[in-house]
């Protein structure tokens, strides 16, 4: 029986304990955003690999959770990619496979920790500090990378201090409870919920590993607690596939299957060879000293996620046959609009949603395109052809800029300083975009309502109106390739088709009028003749914003000059 004195130095000690992790996994969130915001360059190389090649998938798994340090981080970003419709299942279960691997490296990093190592991590969380007080971005996220980097050994230090585990009553007590559930399937239980409620296999596997070290939690029991750990992980990518389409929730439920059935052949394994196991781990790190006692862990812990994607990668399509089976497909109802490339599971990683976005806007830029000919095409035939694509295209057009405006506008805050005005002058080339489709769409209601009252052009007007046409194509070919591929090559001829598109307006009208004078064209076409020319005109005028939007965020070539 604990006297009252024990009691509060208990609770004590399990304060001391729950501030260590928390600031352990404090630590983890700072040195995770650091990164993300930091590796943007090097996580578009890496997702720019995505292939069918199996071990390429697992190599940018790995990759990116290695940069992140976030294996739920890199889960959920995957089931971002699948429910926007950039990745197959296919592909994206061996990156997840990777990420198991890529998340072992933080238990190495806890493992190795020594006194000397602790101080220099301390002056870590100390200069990162410092540097959060200068303007410069870059430095700014150096040192939340240094602080976050430090803090998780602060952590560290103070769960294995004599204040936490390092009191003989909180020694006690642990014992007292692993003595009670000294069953594999309940220590597997155990680390499934301790993960699952933490939201972060790094943080349970750090304490897992820092229990070791001190003597608390023996290595047999550790090894059934890690397995739990791996499973746990998996709530945070099944919480982010909740309302998302059928493949997003696959890859959650291949994720939870793969470590479901990873964990179920080691348990085996462990629970059969507990001892030539325990003697291996030993042999690896022979000695007493925390270190060495902390290696063990750290050890099985690589050693289970390289196992199991090694067993598991060449079963890839019977999981995601598995989980078609498991997650139908929902019966065909009215189709809802969404994004081709963005989903909001990317606003966590922000240079990749930016990097989607800019994907999105290249498609709706080839739909205005596919507008803008459709409805020269009907428009030269006097027809009014293609009225179902060009209606559909528009209504994508118009979703297109009002979704992906507000994508941006959640994204705004979370991105570096050099990136905002990217997305400032991808406002301005979306409403560009989206009224050069309404005018494709005018150009069509001109064609329309003059078929239907038997109007047409003189031969005259409608050769001027084609060269018009001409060049506006041809400003719209320039203007996408400099969008799409950053070319800035034929810019100065953009800004010269737009002059000559500027005085074909004024001629072409000019013209017009003289032909009325003499009788040679209606004036029941003069509105309609009227509306195209300057129609045509305002679509150039916006073709420049848009091609020149690369060099200028308002896109005004002007300035450039």
């Amino acid at each position: 029986m604990l006297t009252p004195e024990e009691i509060m130095q208990l609770i004590q000690s399990l304060i001391w304990l729950l501030a260590g992790v928390g600031i352990f996994i404090v630590g983890m969130n700072f040195m995770s955003e650091a990164l993300e915001k930091s590796a943007g360059e090097g996580m578009k190389k890496l997702l720019g690999r995505i292939s069918n090649n199996r071990f390429s998938g697992v190599g940018v798994g790995m990759g990116v959770t290695a940069i992140i340090q976030s294996s739920s981080a890199t889960s959920v970003m995957v089931i971002g990619l699948v429910s926007a419709g950039v990745m197959t299942l296919t592909q994206a279960t061996p990156i997840i496979m990777g990420a198991n691997i890529g998340t072992t490296v933080t238990g190495l990093l806890v493992a190795l920790k020594n006194d000397y190592f602790n101080m220099l991590m301390y002056l870590f969380a100390f200069a990162g500090v410092m540097m959060g007080f200068f303007k410069k971005e870059k430095i700014k996220l150096a040192g939340l990378l240094c602080s976050g980097l430090g803090l998780i050994f602060v952590g560290l230090n103070i769960m294995s201090s004599p204040q936490a585990f390092g009191n003989p009553l909180v020694e006690r007590m642990f014992q007292g409870i692993f003595s009670v559930i000294d069953f594999p399937l309940l220590l597997i239980l155990v680390g499934a919920i301790f993960t699952a409620l933490i939201q972060s296999s790094s943080a349970a596997t750090g304490v897992v590993i820092t229990m070791v070290g001190t003597g608390i939690l023996p290595l047999d029991l550790a090894l059934f607690i890690i397995l739990g750990a791996n499973i746990g992980t998996c709530v945070t990518a099944l919480l982010a596939s909740m309302g998302a389409n059928a493949d997003s929730k696959r890859i959650a439920l291949i994720h939870f299957t793969f470590n479901v059935i990873g964990t179920a052949f080691f348990t085996a394994i462990v629970w059969i060879f507990k001892d030539p196991i325990i003697q291996l781990l030993m042999n690896m790190f022979p000695g007493s000293d925390p270190m060495s006692l902390q290696m063990r862990v750290s050890a099985f812990h690589v050693i289970f996620n390289v196992t199991t994607t090694v067993l598991l990668l060449p079963f890839v399509k019977q999981l995601v046959q598995f989980s078609c089976l498991v997650i139908k497909d929902k019966k065909k109802t009215e189709p809802v609009r969404t994004l081709r490339y963005v989903d909001d599971r990317l606003l966590t990683m922000p240079p990749v949603a930016l990097m989607q976005a800019k994907k999105e806007m290249d498609y709706m830029f080839s739909l205005v395109e596919s507008n803008i000919s459709l409805s020269f095409t009907a428009m030269g035939a006097n027809e009014p052809l293609y009225a179902e694509k060009i209606a559909e295209n528009e209504a994508v057009i118009d979703f297109t800029n009002g979704a992906l405006t507000r994508f941006l506008i959640k994204l705004s805050p979370s991105v570096e300083q050099s990136d905002e005005l990217v997305i400032g002058s991808y406002f301005h080339v979306l409403n560009d975009l989206e009224r050069i489709g309404d005018h494709a769409e005018n150009f069509y209601e001109i064609t329309e309502e003059m078929a239907k009252k038997k109007l047409s052009f003189s031969e005259k007007a409608q050769g001027d109106i084609r060269n018009m046409c001409n060049s506006v194509m041809e400003m719209l070919s320039i203007s996408k390739d400099a969008f799409d591929n950053l070319n800035q090559t034929d810019l100065p001829r953009l800004t010269v088709l737009e002059d000559e598109v500027d005085k074909m307006k004024k001629d072409l009208i000019a013209s017009h009028f003289a032909r009325l004078a003499e009788g040679d064209c209606s004036m029941d076409v003069s509105p309609y003749y009227s509306s195209v020319v300057t129609g045509l005109e305002r679509v150039a005028d916006h073709l420049v914003n848009v091609g020149y939007s690369i060099v200028s965020p308002v896109g005004d070539e002007k300035e450039k000059q």
